[in-house]
């Protein structure tokens, strides 16, 4: 019987080709919220790295999977701020915020922009948002940013 060529299963040595990690954003809230079908309790972040400003679904009561990666405000604006106010607004929307991670994530992060009032109840359409600016959430964050300098 002919031998098996040897397979080298040692690790390539990727250490040339690594990046360096990219520190996390401070984190300057911490918060709490309901799913959209209240069956559990969302733990979120507000961060702030450099002049960049990010949201984060961090905890999930009801074990649901989701993606912990910090999103850009400027990036859910772009993604909301277009669209007409007789169109109502789902998490469909916030989809193409994340990179093929868990479907349950723009789910949360639309719980997470009704608590901070991103979004409101469309006026004509059950279950659907209309986009509200994210004004009250900058305000929120300058407050913010202002006492973690004192």
């Amino acid at each position: 019987m002919p031998k098996k060529p040897s397979i080298n299963t040692a690790p390539a040595d990727t250490s040339k080709n690594t990046k360096p990690e990219t520190p996390s954003p401070k984190i300057i809230l911490t918060s709490k919220c309901q799913t959209v079908s209240s069956k559990s309790t969302l733990t979120y972040n507000i961060g702030i790295q450099v002049d960049k400003l990010y949201i984060r679904i961090l905890n999930n009561s009801g074990g649901g999977f989701f993606s912990n990666e910090w999103i850009l405000i400027d990036d859910i604006n772009n993604a909301l701020k277009d669209i007409s106010n007789d169109q109502p607004i789902s998490s469909i929307h916030l989809f193409p915020l994340f990179k093929g991670k868990s479907v349950n994530t723009p789910g949360y992060l639309l719980a997470v922009l009704i608590n901070e009032k991103v979004l409101v109840s469309h006026l004509e359409i059950k279950r659907q948002y209309a986009f509200s600016g994210i004004s009250k959430l900058m305000e929120k964050i300058e407050t913010l940013k202002e006492n973690t300098k004192k």
